[in-house]
């Protein structure tokens, strides 16, 4: 069921997202070689709990941390453990916060060292692409117009767009009705009204879009290995436009 939230919901929303978006810049603060990834979820959760809010991943169907961790072809929900952080690695970082019921949710892809130009075009693209699928989601939209913004910057780098997983609504719950597809389905999809929140996260690869879970049931990679970036942010449509609620 889609839900509209109200102005106190939203607040709510943008004080976890604020937590969230602190957490990713202290991330790519802390994100060096020699590092491991499970250091990084440590900060991450202590700087999380010291805001006054909890995990939303730790423990959601039995996820065993507070962040995702995932490297290079990795494309979303690596486990953090004892893994060390290399020079001329693409580290992508999820992270979700609850504060008063409320989720905040959003990722951003990183480059350890300086990016040889095509990592660094998958990387900017991606980031772009979720710049257009906010920027489309006003009210009188439709989510369908959000894919296809996202859709067409991917396509014009020519990257792969992960199908398998796509962006969701969020509230009390982090993952809520609508699903936020990163390509045209043909179905115009629910009307945006102010009220309405989402996660929006492309989620794109140097090749194709396929992709399969590990034996440890979380860990997702491209099924030709190729490298892999995600972006994302939680926004509030409003009567004013796109309001992102996970901006540092």
């Amino acid at each position: 069921m889609v839900t509209r939230k109200s102005r106190d919901e939203i607040e709510k929303m943008r004080r976890a997202g604020r937590i969230v978006g602190e957490v990713l810049a202290l991330m790519e603060e802390e994100l060096k070689p020699g590092i491991t990834t499970a250091q990084l979820d440590a900060a991450a959760e202590a700087y999380i709990r010291k805001a006054g809010g909890r995990p939303s991943f730790k423990g959601y169907q039995g996820f065993p941390a507070s962040i995702c961790v995932s490297i290079d072809d990795e494309v979303v929900h690596g486990i953090p453990g004892p893994r060390v952080i290399e020079e001329g690695q693409v580290v992508s970082v999820d992270v979700g916060a609850i504060w008063q019921g409320y989720h905040g949710d959003a990722a951003r892809t990183f480059y350890v060292g300086t990016a040889p130009e095509k990592v660094a075009g998958l990387i900017t693209t991606t980031r772009l692409a979720l710049q257009a699928g906010i920027a489309a989601a006003v009210p009188g939209a439709h989510i369908e117009d959000i894919s296809a913004a996202v859709e067409e910057v991917a396509s014009e780098g020519g990257y792969g767009i992960i199908r398998q997983y796509v962006g969701h609504g969020i509230g009390t719950a982090m993952h809520e009705d609508p699903q936020v597809p990163n390509y045209r389905t043909g179905r115009r999809g629910l009307e945006l009204v102010p009220g309405i929140c989402l996660a929006i996260e492309p989620m794109l690869a140097m090749g194709g879009y396929e992709c399969e879970t590990l034996a440890d049931r979380w860990t997702v990679v491209t099924v030709d290995h190729s490298l892999a970036a995600h972006f994302e942010h939680t926004i509030a449509v409003t009567e004013q436009g796109p309001q992102v609620l996970t901006a540092a």
